[in-house]
């Protein structure tokens, strides 16, 4: 990891030494959804989860839907409820929210270098995780669309699909599922020939920003695909605030992560840089098992 790290900061160093663009500020994407006061301010009103009396009830409507705890673990998602093995996670959505907050920033895309770093896998934890967090309401929306796997992975059966959410032909209550009183995913139930079409239609720049409007999410996470492997993720970056990249162990490279990077810096900022799949056999936890005996 520390090697890794190493590598991937000369490259960065590199790549600020030669000439560039300039990556923009660290503030809020300019893009017509995630314009405008923060949520937190907009929100003034509130129930004591800081939602408006409407933005509340549109959370009541959506259909809820309660994930098989065996299935999760099965599939790696650990979030569900406190545990040993949730810490990892518990540890990334506090800095990321932190982060986020300090920065004005709702909306975050998680994507990786290619196919098989587990993006998904880390994108569920975070937002499953979420659910935990009672004051904060989080959405989460499955946008890897040539190859879906949010729905199977939760055990979620949509009653439609996102891509008919984001061509405006249903609305947010009949395809969106609620978890808990805090978490709603939009997951895919078949793959798209054409995503990037869907992507960069300004139907699904407006239909965002309603959702964002009528629910006043705390963050918006956006499953995107391997950034490497086609141009889908680069007609949707222009939409979030930060993108979290997930590099897989032993397979993905520095010059991977380099590219990923040049290539989020183009349209917004980089939250941060995940590693997956990490084996350390150290004969001990590196987190340590502090409060779970």
């Amino acid at each position: 990891m520390e090697k890794l790290q190493r590598a991937l900061q000369k490259a960065r160093e590199q790549r600020e030494g030669a000439a560039a663009p300039t990556p923009p500020d660290v503030s809020p994407a300019p893009n017509p959804g995630a314009g405008g006061p923060l949520l937190a301010q907009r929100r003034g009103g509130a129930d004591p989860a800081g939602l408006s009396a409407t933005a509340a009830a549109n959370w009541n409507a959506l259909r809820e839907f309660v994930p098989d705890p065996d299935l999760l673990v099965r599939n790696r998602i650990l979030t569900m409820y406190p545990n040993r093995d949730a810490t990892a996670f518990d540890i990334l959505r506090t800095k990321m929210r932190l982060l986020m907050e300090r920065n004005g920033w709702s909306r975050i895309a998680v994507t990786s270098p290619t196919a098989g770093c587990g993006k998904t896998t880390i994108a569920a934890n975070i937002a499953i995780g979420f659910g935990r967090q009672p004051d904060l309401h989080a959405m989460l929306f499955e946008l890897d669309l040539r190859r879906p796997s949010l729905a199977k992975c939760l055990g979620l059966q949509p009653p439609n699909d996102v891509i008919r959410l984001m061509q405006g032909e249903v609305g947010a209550a009949d395809q969106i599922l609620r978890f808990g009183p805090n978490v709603a995913i939009s997951a895919s139930v078949k793959p798209s020939r054409d995503p990037t079409s869907i992507l960069l239609d300004r139907r699904a720049t407006r239909i965002l920003a309603e959702i964002e409007e009528d629910f006043a999410p705390d963050l918006m996470l956006f499953d995107l695909p391997p950034l490497l492997v086609s141009d889908d993720s680069r007609a949707f970056l222009k939409e979030v605030d930060c993108v979290l990249i997930v590099a897989e162990a032993e397979r993905t490279t520095v010059a991977q992560l380099d590219t990923c990077e040049r290539e989020v810096l183009e349209h917004t900022n980089v939250l941060g840089t995940v590693l997956n799949q990490c084996r350390i056999n150290t004969g001990k936890s590196v987190i340590g098992n502090y409060d779970y005996d």
